[in-house]
């Protein structure tokens, strides 16, 4: 029998909440078995880079990483916010380690190629060292993920968070029974954007589909359900999304993705 393994992923607006930064880092110290965690840090960068004259570029939502920006994102994701969430776990009785794709040779990626738009240095994930993250569970050690990946090369990549949550959960489904968390501002996938309490509490592919066309999921939750699919057609167990509450023993509140 499989041993279980919890990746969570926290998003930026989590981060930026002082109390809700300590209590979902307690709730993640208190999860049983293995466990892996996976920060974006987007706000911050963008506040640091502008109090350092570097302004962020978008293009429909997604950052652009220009060697500046690169430069930025290293500092705060590795850096800043890496350490604030490993020492804060420590103090919980976590035995933390911050991790980018380069430590280890844990995540390598490529960048992406250039079509419409040139998103310079973002990484496109190939393959997840499963091997040695597996090593570090087995010894003890929670990885802590920042948003970053490198190509073997010397060369490190911005990578959605999402995205790093999704391929380290199939990476990793070989070993363990795996459950991915999206843990983010919102209690989970609404039928109403507007009703906070309008939480769809089980999605499965034809509800998808039913949801699709009724417009009811849309422009920002697309891409979180495309990661949440890619990981449930390859191993992944399941995929919960909600708000730090998804974390609390007992809390039915949130929405659970299988296929």
């Amino acid at each position: 029998m499989k041993q279980t393994l919890s990746i969570v992923k926290v998003g930026s607006n989590l981060i930026e909440d002082d109390k809700g930064f300590v209590r979902i880092l307690d709730l993640f110290s208190k999860m049983p078995g293995n466990k892996i965690m996976v920060h974006g840090g987007g706000k911050k960068a963008t506040q640091i880079g502008n109090k350092l004259g570097i302004e962020a570029k978008m293009i429909n939502g997604r950052r652009i990483t220009d060697e500046k920006s690169l430069e930025i994102a290293i500092m705060v994701y590795g850096g800043l916010v890496s350490k604030q969430i490993v020492a804060q776990l420590q103090a919980f009785g976590t035995n933390a380690i911050g991790m980018s794709g380069a430590d280890a040779n844990a995540i390598l990626a490529h960048k992406r190629p250039v079509t419409k738009v040139d998103f310079g240095y973002v990484g496109d994930v190939d393959k997840v060292n499963a091997y040695g993250i597996f090593k570090l569970l087995q010894a003890g050690f929670t990885p802590i993920f920042c948003a970053l990946t490198h190509d073997g090369k010397g060369q490190l990549f911005n990578t959605n968070a999402d995205t790093i949550a999704a391929e380290l959960a199939i990476a990793m489904s070989d070993q363990f029974d795996t459950t991915l968390y999206y843990c983010f501002e919102k209690k989970g996938v609404l039928e109403d954007v507007e009703d906070e309490n309008s939480v769809i509490t089980h999605i499965n592919s034809k509800t998808y589909e039913e949801l699709l066309a009724y417009g009811i999921i849309s422009n920002g939750m697309l891409p979180k359900m495309h990661n949440c699919f890619y990981a449930l057609r390859n191993q992944v167990k399941k995929v919960c999304i909600g708000d730090i509450d998804m974390l609390e023993k007992g809390n039915p509140n949130f929405t659970t993705v299988t296929l």
